[in-house]
């Protein structure tokens, strides 16, 4: 049990032993740290069904509270509110037992398994900025789970058919006329390597693009051949080797973003769970034709906005998004029964994500019991305030930004490091940093705008003062055990800049609740970064490893080790490296 939880159950027992009625205590950060570290605000309730004085029934309480050995500077301000403070020796031990495991400092919840839908890139297209904030949200809320003890499971839910497949169907139809895949009576054996590289279906996506936009036949013909994907022995196999060579390039892609997944299933995937689909929805009676589609009505009567049918089946008997969306959770509930599914898909897909969600509920495909979260998000945007693009006004690619933002880190690392592959390997990890940082700082639900020059900087809230943070407590201990000093024992706080520090890893297992509760990584985020911020004002005031008194370097040295370990952890999650130098 964490300290704040410690602290909790008492004031909540003391209450209930002097007959007062409560469900729960909370203490909050104080905002008047003068007065106490934490305050109690729930006295106000108290008095309301006691019927009483809530100064006189905070005495009361604060009476009782004086004689708890982990509490000290006990208070009652204004109409009821009880500042609280811990004791030097409370938070003593508290670091002491972070210091044995940091894993102390993490609460966790009722076991629970979960999978997080996110990534989503189309198969066959390039990956774009548009596709970071995803792939980015959910890895960070998959490493957040399992640091909380979740079971998870992350799948990149991959756009594996559709009309980028008739594209380049028909631009290599173009290019390479006479390949077997294209002769209806050949009989034999396909080629088991494809036919086109990935730098050549990078060029013809966006030259067949362009095409059907101009040319009302082309347009025709890629439909046809899009329809006739898994008809035609020689499109289906045309379409499993351009899968076969974009997967590795966008898992390098994701690997470059340190982001990774459990699956790499797609819409296809969801195939064989259609028909079955089909069936429920018909035997629930909750589809109907109209215009020869097949449709579900999913509208309530308090909706405030008007929520349209979800279409299972078009009229030309071709499955949508919404199709394979429903198979796949039906999928996912017969092969993982997981407790709850999560969807990181930006806030454009609103609408589309709850038709999904009410008909699987709808139809039972999802039990009551289990639940189905939509976690949006926001654009990132240049400096004009539109999505981030090119200078021609394209999509940029997302190894394009990758690499302007290691140019950009490059420039700025330290001279004295003068090996070229160092710099290099360097540059990558704290350019990553100011990556992953900057796009997960601000809330998920928000817009924002990514300027290079502004988050690569060391200083201000970006990743790479994150990890210069990081390292300069890392060299610190690397230091001391080169001069083999010991550290085993915190004594406690000589200072306030030294309790402040102590006081934001109190706030750490709340702020790792909080932060999985309402699927928000930027609660975490700006907790790293005022945690570092303290530090490096106790760091600079205090100089750790020439302080005489051997017990107070060893407790210094002992918070600095918690510290870090409480970087390591948080960083982690956030997908970031700490490097060894910077």
């Amino acid at each position: 049990m964490t300290l704040i939880k410690q602290a909790e159950k008492i004031i909540f027992n003391t209450i209930k032993e002097l007959g007062y009625e409560i469900t729960e205590v909370t203490l909050h950060l104080s905002e008047h740290p003068q007065y106490g570290q934490f305050q109690f605000n729930g006295v106000m309730s108290l008095a309301k069904f006691a019927k009483k004085n809530p100064v006189i029934i905070a005495n009361e309480i604060v009476e009782k509270l004086k004689y708890e050995k982990i509490f000290k500077n006990l208070n009652v301000a204004g109409p009821g509110f009880i500042n609280i403070s811990f004791s030097n020796e409370a938070l003593a031990e508290y670091v002491n037992e972070l210091n044995n495991d940091i894993l102390n400092n993490v609460e966790k919840p009722e076991a629970k398994k979960i999978i997080i839908d996110y990534g989503g890139p189309n198969v066959a297209k390039t990956l774009h900025v548009g596709h970071l904030r995803s792939a980015n949200i959910g890895d960070g809320l998959k490493h957040l789970a399992r640091l909380l003890g979740y079971e998870v499971i992350g799948d990149a839910h991959l756009g594996d058919i559709g009309r980028q497949f008739g594209i380049l169907i028909y631009e290599i139809k173009q290019k390479y006329p006479d390949l077997v895949y294209f002769d209806e009576k050949y009989k034999g054996e396909y080629p088991d390597y494809s036919p086109v590289t990935i730098q050549e279906l990078n060029e013809m996506y966006p030259m067949g693009s362009k095409k059907i936009k101009e040319n009302e036949t082309i347009l025709a013909e890629v439909r046809k051949i899009t329809s006739e994907i898994m008809e035609k022995p020689g499109y289906k196999a045309l379409w499993q080797h351009i899968i076969s060579v974009s997967i590795p390039k966008l898992k390098e892609i994701y690997d470059e973003l340190n982001i990774s997944f459990d699956l790499w299933e797609g819409e296809t995937d969801a195939y064989p769970y259609i028909l079955e689909l089909i069936e429920i929805l018909k035997n629930k009676n909750l589809c109907y034709e109209n215009n020869g589609a097949l449709i579900v009505d999913v509208a309530k009567p308090d909706d405030k906005t008007e929520i349209p049918p979800i279409i299972i089946i078009k009229s030309d008997g071709s499955y949508l998004y919404s199709t394979t969306d429903l198979g796949t959770i039906l999928g996912r509930m017969k092969r993982f029964n997981p407790d709850e599914i999560w969807y990181v898909v930006d806030n454009r897909q609103q609408l589309h994500i709850e038709q999904v969600f009410r008909t699987a509920v709808m139809s039972g495909i999802v039990p009551e019991n289990v639940k189905l979260e939509y976690c949006g998000f926001g654009t990132m945007n240049g400096k004009d305030g539109k999505p981030f693009k090119t200078r021609d006004g394209d999509a940029m690619k997302l190894e394009d930004l990758l690499n302007k933002v290691y140019e950009a880190s490059l420039e700025r690392l330290n001279e004295n490091i003068t090996d070229l592959a160092e710099r290099q390997h360097l540059a990558k990890i704290i350019g990553l940093s100011a990556l992953k940082y900057a796009d997960l700082v601000p809330n998920r639900n928000t817009d924002y705008v990514f300027e290079i020059d502004k988050f690569c900087n060391l200083n201000g809230k970006t990743g790479p003062y994150l990890l210069y943070s990081a390292v300069r407590v890392k060299s610190l201990l690397n230091k001391a055990g080169e001069q083999k000093i010991n550290f085993e024992k915190y004594i406690g706080p000589s200072d306030e800049v030294e309790s402040e520090i102590i006081i934001k890893l109190l706030l750490m297992p709340k702020i790792l609740e909080n932060a999985l509760n309402l699927k928000s990584l930027n609660i975490i985020a700006e907790y790293i970064y005022t945690l570092a911020s303290s530090y490096n004002n106790f760091y600079e005031s205090h100089i750790i490893l020439t302080e005489t008194d051997k017990n107070k370097r060893g407790s210094w040295l002992v918070l600095s080790k918690v510290v870090y370990e409480v970087y390591e952890l948080i960083l982690n999650v956030l997908g970031m490296e700490i490097p060894d130098k910077i």
